[in-house]
């Protein structure tokens, strides 16, 4: 269809609607990654007309502000976008605004199972739960360090590179399994 043209399968480097692999809009990576900017405005502009500033509020509020693309991928892939027939510019009331064409309303609704690319693995309950568990431990840690005997440092400083060697050893077993 007309995704592959510009943007690979059909958005981005990976499998899906995703511009990173995995899963979803985006995919699985660990570390924080950008959005996939071409699922983004198609999704907006399915709500309604805007232009390119209204996309990158839009997109930095649906986020949380964890997300605030610039003009330089805004503009850009509006452009792709348009060359491939998904959406068109338009003008109104002296403002212009992209929407989506026939085509693109036909594409999204064969990627409609996928989740918004502005939600990522911090959005999970599980990341939520181990970033609180890490903000208690080293609440825990720091009063360790301003109440706690010298001994009683130098083993909560153990107990902390045990748990740091723990967590490697969950990334290794998904590594080798």
């Amino acid at each position: 269809m007309f995704a592959d043209q510009h943007f690979g399968p059909p958005f981005g480097r990976g499998p899906g609607f995703g511009g990173r692999g995995g899963p979803g809009f985006g995919g699985g990576r660990g570390r924080r990654r950008r959005g996939d900017v071409p699922a983004a405005l198609l999704l907006l502009l399915s709500e309604e007309p805007r232009n390119g500033y209204q996309l990158m509020q839009a997109i930095e509020e649906l986020s949380g502000g964890r997300w605030r693309p610039s003009p330089g991928s805004i503009y850009p892939t509006l452009a792709q976008l348009e060359d491939q027939g998904l959406i068109r510019a338009t003008e109104r009331d002296g403002a212009n605004l992209f929407e989506l064409t026939d085509a693109g309303r036909t594409h999204l609704n064969e990627h409609r199972d996928h989740a918004p690319p502005w939600l990522d693995a911090e959005d999970s309950e599980a990341f939520r739960d181990l970033r609180s568990q890490a903000k208690q431990l080293q609440i825990a840690a720091m009063q360790v360090v301003h109440a706690g005997k010298d001994s009683q440092v130098a083993e909560a400083a153990e107990v902390l590179a045990e748990a740091r060697r723990k967590l490697y050893r969950i990334l290794a077993e998904e590594e080798d399994g």
